[in-house]
């Protein structure tokens, strides 16, 4: 999918933090409760990561180019 427009980059930036809010809380509920596999945990805190660095990305994209 391409994202070519403020508006698209800023609506992906968007879902991609919702998407990361509601993996911080399926990691919180699974550490409180005690009964998880660590290589589930694991896998969450990778997507997790990976969303925060395309958000970072996408964010980056926002912000103009400034000559030197």
């Amino acid at each position: 999918m391409a994202i070519n427009s403020s508006h698209d980059i800023q609506r992906r930036i968007i879902e991609l933090e919702v998407e990361h809010r509601d993996l911080d809380a399926a990691i919180e509920t699974l550490i409180r409760d005690g009964r998880h596999e660590e290589l589930q945990l694991r896998r969450l805190k990778k997507r997790k990561l990976q969303l925060k660095d395309n958000i970072t990305l996408l964010k980056m994209q926002l912000v103009p180019d400034i000559p030197a």
